[in-house]
């Protein structure tokens, strides 16, 4: 035991400068890479780059870079790195197969990257869910709903799947339909509705911009004459336009005496003649 002890001693002695010099490196090189990310990220806010790219390159280039301090560590340690990169390399193979997911959302991660179908502070629908976009990751991408909820989908469905980007533009089309009995004039209920959106002033009403505000007949249904309203609004005002025009389009036609009708059915009983024994 005391030999053991003793050869120990006299291998950790000489293992002290490689030991040494293996966990200065480390911590030099944990402190530079730590200024080279700040770098980065002072020069993607001053170019204003999109924050989902920014985080995106600095993901990347920060495990990159703590691989390659990783392999020069170890190499400070006296390990042959040819030969520990063969057997990460095959490692590599072996994980990757085990994961192809991950590995799938990976490449979508990069695709949602290159192509942007939508960026960090968009509203957008997929997989069956609706929210803001507050983060893009290398893996996934984090979606908060109007309920406040965290939804979170792997990047590898988001690529590959129908995505709907409702703040891709700055103006969206509204078309609502209202209904009014057949009885009712159609130029008087069309008047007082379109004269409701030209008064709103957050509907478009700049040619240049986009089309004017129209209504017109668009079916004759089961219970009423069908009438579409047509408007352009900012996105960011598009639900609110949208809430507060049905709630007015109500009170105006009342306000007018026009009826709104309802599904309804008419039932009509015949009477037949009792005949005698």
């Amino acid at each position: 035991m005391e030999d053991y002890i003793k050869e120990f001693s006299n291998r950790l002695i000489e293992l002290a400068p490689q030991l040494v010099g293996a966990l200065i490196l480390l911590l030099v090189g944990l402190w530079i890479i730590k200024i080279i990310l700040r770098f980065i990220n002072k020069i993607t806010t001053k170019r204003e780059v999109d924050i989902s790219v920014a985080k995106f390159l600095s993901d990347i280039l920060k495990w990159t870079l703590r691989i390659i301090l990783f392999l020069m560590v170890i190499s400070k340690l006296g390990i042959n790195t040819t030969s520990f990169i063969a057997m990460l390399g095959a490692a590599g193979l072996a994980v990757g197969m085990a994961l192809q997911g991950s590995l799938a959302n990976f490449a979508g991660g990069i695709l949602i990257i290159i192509f942007k179908p939508f960026k960090v502070g968009d509203y957008i629908t997929a997989q069956d869910q609706s929210g803001t976009v507050t983060e893009i990751s290398i893996f996934t991408t984090k979606l908060t709903t109007v309920t406040n909820q965290l939804v979170v989908i792997p990047n590898g469905k988001l690529s590959n799947d129908k995505v709907i980007n409702y703040s891709a533009f700055p103006h969206r089309r509204e078309m609502l339909d209202i209904e009014i009995d057949y009885a009712e004039d159609i130029k008087k209920a069309k008047k007082v509705i379109l004269e409701l959106a030209m008064n709103d002033p957050r509907i478009i009403k700049d040619e240049n911009i986009q089309p004017m505000p129209q209504i017109m007949v668009t079916s004759l249904g089961a219970n009423g004459i069908i009438l579409n309203l047509r408007y352009w609004a900012d996105s960011g005002d598009f639900w609110d336009v949208r809430f507060d025009m049905l709630e007015n389009i109500k009170n105006v036609l009342e306000a007018e005496d026009i009826s709104i009708p309802y599904s309804q059915q008419d039932i009509r009983i015949k009477e037949f003649p009792r005949q005698e024994a």
